[in-house]
């Protein structure tokens, strides 16, 4: 198991690396997380949900991302409140305070099935388990359900992990095993440092007296990678500001309270001739070459504070300057001429009944279940050479959106349902939107989106035939998996391996 002293201190990738590693020597690691709390989430090819970290552990690992691997998953909905999922589908909405009251017991029952259904399709696996938050969290240490109590009724060996770029890591760490439980302590097999800048040498004291203090071996000092993960919450957005020099395009992401699915926007982050630029509602939205919308947990809340910010009248006039507005999920809702939540999914209360933005002829209704599914289709914008692309991706939101003029905007594949795109005013501006998740992750359809933007510039175009971008992700793993060999040693974890069905 890997745990860490906070949030946030590289649980998420220090396992998807444990993974890559396992897998190089020859094992079936089997990436879990037995509780997650996260907006940013992936269905897998059953049609449920569970958080986008694990997926990425799973792809790690070389599986097939699955429910079983997240069987808790929380997306909180504000006001203390969050939507509870077990076994990728949806069972209720729990408030904070009577979370462990009401949902302990159902919830170690889908952690127990989950453990069943993925040590049953994966024999002789290695469990790698992901703790969540801090483990000695002492208001809620005897109702935790995901750090200690698991590790103990797996009898997993623990690695703990330190953030040393957050600053207080001896602090962090002999405050944390200070605080375990005198059964606890023994699970606990070695510390790792991570984001450690400059040379390790200048860390060789601090390292010494670490293990001299704990009785622990320090295993590694994981350095700080110039790379470009995806974050572990979106929080770690705020820290997503690193310039590319070479870039020529300006992208502004709206930075929604309650934005979801941010993952979405890892392809274009990765291109180096892109430029994201966040704008929280109420920041000036400047002249970008394009806007994204993205998704939102809370599509009406959200909608609201957009209208109260300025943000939605300095949307309407990007559009009407002439600009480009593209659209995700709950960003696309938000484009239409209506919102109407009569059952109170989406909004405060029921029978709420919201005017969108007007750019789009849509009308949504929150009704019903959840679209939960992969997909699969044609594209057919924007125009460019050639046979028009294959997008594939995943549908999750509740609503269903319909067009009021069937005239007035046109499909964006030939799945009629997906996605709507439209010209708005005399100024050249540009309206689209999608339900599809992942579809910038299609490279031949993100170049073709990035390249009508490129024209507009008077700017070359770029090479359409490429790969999806989940090559681009798997390189990355194995150069997160090569630093994390070259810097651990695992020996203090792996020695003695027990099967992962032993209690």
């Amino acid at each position: 198991m890997v745990l860490g002293t906070s949030s946030g201190a590289g649980k998420s990738l220090m396992t998807a690396a444990l993974c890559r590693v396992l897998r190089r020597r020859g094992e079936q690691p089997l990436p879990f997380k037995g509780q997650n709390m996260s907006l940013n989430a992936w269905v897998d090819q059953g049609g449920g949900e569970m958080a986008y970290s694990q997926a990425l552990q799973a792809w790690a690992a070389g599986l097939e991302p699955q429910v079983a691997m997240n069987p808790v998953l929380l997306k909180p909905r504000g006001d203390s409140t969050s939507e509870v999922i077990h076994l990728g589908r949806s069972v209720g909405t729990a408030r904070a305070e009577h979370y462990y009251r009401d949902w302990f017991r159902p919830g170690w029952a889908a952690i127990r099935t989950g453990l069943a259904e993925l040590q049953a399709a994966h024999p002789g696996g290695r469990l790698v388990l992901e703790g969540a938050g801090s483990p000695v969290e002492v208001n809620l240490q005897t109702r935790d359900l995901t750090n200690l109590r698991l590790a103990q009724y797996l009898r997993a060996r623990c690695l703990l992990v330190a953030d040393i770029e957050r600053g207080g890591v001896f602090a962090q760490i002999v405050g944390t095993l200070a605080l375990l439980r005198p059964v606890e302590r023994p699970l606990i097999s070695g510390l790792l440092i991570n984001r450690f800048r400059g040379r390790r040498s200048l860390f060789d004291a601090g390292r010494r007296w670490l293990e001299q203090e704990t009785g622990l071996p320090v295993v590694g000092v994981m350095p700080w990678l110039d790379e470009l993960f995806p974050p572990e919450d979106s929080l770690d957005l705020l820290e997503r500001g690193r310039r590319k020099p070479r870039s020529e395009l300006r992208v502004a992401v709206v930075r929604l309270p309650s934005l979801s699915n941010f993952s979405d926007l890892d392809p274009l982050e990765a291109e180096t001739s892109v430029q994201l630029q966040w704008r929280r509602p109420g920041e000036p939205l400047g002249q970008p070459d394009a806007v994204i919308l993205p998704g939102s947990k809370q599509t009406l809340r959200d909608l609201g504070i957009l209208r109260s910010s300025g943000m939605a009248d300095a949307l309407q006039a990007y559009v009407a300057r002439g600009g480009q507005l593209f659209a995700l999920c709950g960003g696309l809702q938000m484009l239409g001429q209506e919102l109407h939540d009569p059952e109170g999914l989406e909004g405060d209360r029921a029978g709420d009944r919201m005017a969108g933005l007007g750019l789009l002829p849509l009308r949504t209704l929150f009704q019903g279940s959840k679209a939960l599914r992969q997909r699969r289709s044609r594209a057919l914008w924007p125009p460019g050479p050639g046979e028009p692309p294959l997008v594939e991706g995943f549908e999750l939101h509740q609503g269903h959106s319909e067009q009021t003029d069937q005239a007035d905007c046109a499909p964006l594949t030939e799945d009629s349902l997906l996605g709507w795109w439209a010209v708005s005013g005399t100024q050249g501006g540009l309206v689209a939107g999608t339900y599809l998740h992942g579809i910038f992750e299609n490279g031949p359809w993100r170049r073709r989106w990035l390249n009508q933007l490129r024209l507009r510039r008077h700017l070359p175009p770029l090479e359409e035939n490429q790969p999806h971008h989940g090559r681009q992700r798997d390189a990355l793993l194995d150069r997160l998996a090569d630093a994390f060999e070259a810097h651990i040693d695992l020996a203090p974890l792996l020695a003695g391996h027990h099967s992962p069905d032993r209690r």
